[in-house]
């Protein structure tokens, strides 16, 4: 919760952004009237259904539901946490986020000013290592690596725009100068600049007698180095190791340096190392980037997609060529939304592009990149290599392979192209191939089924396999100003781990559903769904803590935690936040030990209402998208509160003074249990709690 941005922020930011520009980039859109329409980018679908709203800067989805703003767009089409996403909208209009520490403690405060401090200190790290290494490259003892650059046929232009550098043969000479500007070697260790050897102790350069290459992010700041030998020792090239500032998977060389050159890219060729970049902007052609020792990703391609409309893999000829050119198809078909082209260009045997395109020049290796197989091209010569489909198994064999691959594809011109090319390849006829389609989207469909299925029974095992874990409380008699009886003491559990808001709503159609799917258990003196009426059913005059007679659907009724309806209450409506106790130790009295993941949630949840001063669903919903608790919230958004507004807050009051009147009538053991997880939690009890810990071990003692 360190480092919240301020809820006033959020609104402005919104409210600069134009939601048709960010949703533009990344889906192809058509002006409808008022509106923009286009084919939904979370779902496949033949026919646009996906809207993006000017007036209300709004997306809608009539087919699957998606809608929100631009802020929710970026975080569910790129995969962003709700703090990039946020980075990411207000570097558009080139602002710098804001930060804030709210209701925090000062423990809480100095810890988010730590981890502040140390991330921009770790990049002013990189940057320093960087300039030493610019540094060293004018030094004499630099010179092998001069004549080995300008061998390669670099001008000081370019290795000027690359920031080109250069690391002295020696163990510590990075080392002793970052230490003399005050930077411990474990900070240098962290950051991948040196090197802890486990058996002897010592702690030396990563990085020595390399040609150095700055790894940049998207601001142009320093993230990580490679570097390259001038000869044949091994390995070739060396690339920093994960640090809290660069994740290989993400990151791509030379990016930044191709989105400096030219701001209207409208292709980008992905090539295997960073001298193949380098070479190639030496010859103008500066749309060209490299992987960093890892095979491209999806979330690579994304991020190129946003860019540009055409990405063109570049691979040698031979043999591993071909597999990795095989491996980036099988990725790059998930992304192969309607507008976007992938070609792949294969190089002479013996042949990378740095050498290429110093034999043959920048206008003949540009044609080839013209002149590059397209996806359609190549994922039927490879369905079809090795195969002679004059046989019918082999044919067989052929169909199948290409099926597979067309099946990732998103619904739309493409993959109809796709099928209609492979009708006249195989001469089956297209309904045979659609239903072929359907079929192998009914398995892929069973399949996560039966996933989903066996996650089930895996978490019916683990608690039978913990039987602690389901001690249920006893049924309590209802307190004055509480709605409902104490609930169970186990958390709820969802019934699909991880699934998403969809899921959950195709999954709960009722209240009923919700609980019978884990959300309650069967104390017949419990709260029942029929206590939440909707607004029509509710009786003129009467809140929620009205006293009413229930019809009896079934003689098993199904309750609900308390824990599950505090957080309903708290995603439905956060600005009641406002109206709870400074403290959370109410929580404790909600009948389920402090530790459990409910707790801990609803714990999580209000201390990020409190310090935000968040007042949105979707906000709150956005802190929590990508972590383990994000479903969970998910679903309790999905279902509807069904509570008249009018009376939430009384609902709220009624259901916080139960929990208070509970922790009052806690039991020595529990409130023993209680300041024990808080300690086994790494939270830090205080000189009273330690009193009283000692107080309640001796009085258990003396019991037994």
């Amino acid at each position: 919760m360190a480092g919240l941005i301020p809820q006033g922020f959020i609104d402005d930011l919104l409210a600069r952004t134009d939601v048709v520009e960010v949703v533009g980039e990344r889906v192809q859109l058509k002006k409808a009237g008022k509106s923009y329409v286009g084919l939904c980018p979370f779902h496949q679908e033949n026919s646009p259904s996906f809207n993006v709203i000017p007036d209300k800067q709004f997306y809608h989805c009539f087919g699957c539901g998606a809608s929100g703003s631009a802020l929710k767009f970026l975080m569910e089409f790129d995969r962003l946490p709700f703090p990039e996403a946020v980075e990411q909208l207000a570097s558009r209009l080139a602002l710098e986020v804001p930060r804030e520490g709210g209701n925090q403690s000062p423990h809480e405060r100095r810890e988010r000013q730590r981890r502040e401090q140390a991330r921009e200190e770790g990049v002013n790290l990189l940057e320093a290592a960087a300039d030493f290494y610019r540094q060293r490259l004018t030094e004499p003892a630099a010179q092998p690596a001069r004549e080995y650059l300008e061998g390669r046929g670099l001008s000081r232009e370019v290795m000027h725009d690359f920031g080109i550098g250069f690391a002295p043969e020696g163990w510590e000479h990075l080392k002793h100068h970052l230490s003399k500007l005050g930077v411990s070697e474990d900070v240098q260790i962290e950051y991948g600049l040196l090197i802890h050897h486990e058996e002897s102790g010592r702690r030396y350069d990563r990085f020595r007698d390399r040609v150095m290459f700055p790894i940049r992010d998207w601001k142009g700041r320093t993230i990580a180095f490679g570097g390259r030998v001038m000869g044949d020792a091994k390995p070739k090239y060396l690339n920093s190791p994960e640090t809290p500032v660069f994740h290989k998977g993400r990151e791509l060389y030379g990016l930044f340096e191709a989105r400096e050159a030219n701001r209207k890219l409208e292709r980008m060729l992905i090539v295997e190392g960073y001298m193949d970049v380098v070479a190639l902007a030496q010859y103008g052609i500066r749309n060209a980037c490299a992987t960093l020792g890892t095979a491209t990703s999806e979330e690579h391609l994304k991020r190129l997609y946003r860019l540009v409309d055409e990405v063109v893999f570049c691979f040698d000829g031979d043999k591993a060529g071909r597999q990795a050119a095989r491996r980036a198809l099988e990725t790059v078909l998930e992304v192969m939304i309607d507008g976007r082209q992938a070609r792949f260009l294969f190089l002479p045997e013996g042949e990378d592009p740095d050498s290429l395109v110093r034999s043959e020049g920048q206008e003949a290796f540009e044609k080839r990149v013209t002149c590059a197989s397209g996806l359609s091209e190549f994922l039927f010569e490879q369905a079809a290599e090795g195969r002679d489909l004059k046989r019918m198994e082999q044919l067989e064999r052929f169909v199948t392979q290409a099926l597979e691959w067309i099946s990732r594809v998103p619904e739309g011109v493409l993959r109809s192209l796709l099928l209609k090319e492979l009708e006249r390849r195989s001469g089956l006829e297209r309904e045979r191939l659609d239903a072929m389609l359907v079929e192998r989207a009914a398995a892929r469909e069973a399949q996560q089924a039966r996933l989903r299925q066996h996650q089930q029974l895996r978490q019916h095992q683990q608690l039978r396999q913990h039987p602690q874990q389901q001690q249920r409380s006893q049924p309590q008699q209802r307190q004055p100003g509480a709605t409902h009886s104490a609930p169970r003491s186990t958390p709820a559990a969802s019934p699909q781990d991880g699934a998403t808001l969809s899921d959950a709503q195709d999954e709960w159609s009722s209240l009923e559903a919700m609980a019978d799917a884990g959300f309650g258990d069967s104390e017949p003196d419990g709260w029942q769904p029929d206590d939440w009426q909707s607004h029509g059913e509710m009786p003129a005059g009467q809140g929620a803590q009205a006293a009413r007679a229930t019809p009896a659907r079934s003689q098993k009724r199904t309750s609900v935690s308390m824990l599950t309806r505090l957080l309903h209450l708290m995603v439905h409506e956060p600005q009641l936040v406002a109206e709870l106790p400074e403290s959370n130790e109410w929580i404790e009295g909600a009948g389920e030990p402090v530790d459990s993941e409910d707790a801990q949630l609803l714990d999580d949840v209000v201390r990020l209402l409190k310090a935000g001063q968040y007042r949105s669903p979707q906000v709150l919903l956005a802190h929590f998208l990508g972590t383990a608790q994000g479903p969970r919230l998910e679903q309790l958004a999905a279902r509807e509160l069904l509570i008249p507004r009018d009376v939430r807050s009384e609902e709220l009051k009624g259901l916080v003074e139960h929990c208070q009147h509970q922790q009052a009538r806690t039991t020595p053991e529990a409130e023993y249990q209680a300041l024990l997880a808080k300690e086994k939690r790494g939270e830090k009890l205080s000189a009273e709690e330690k009193q009283r810990l000692m107080a309640l071990l001796m009085e258990l003692a003396t019991r037994r």
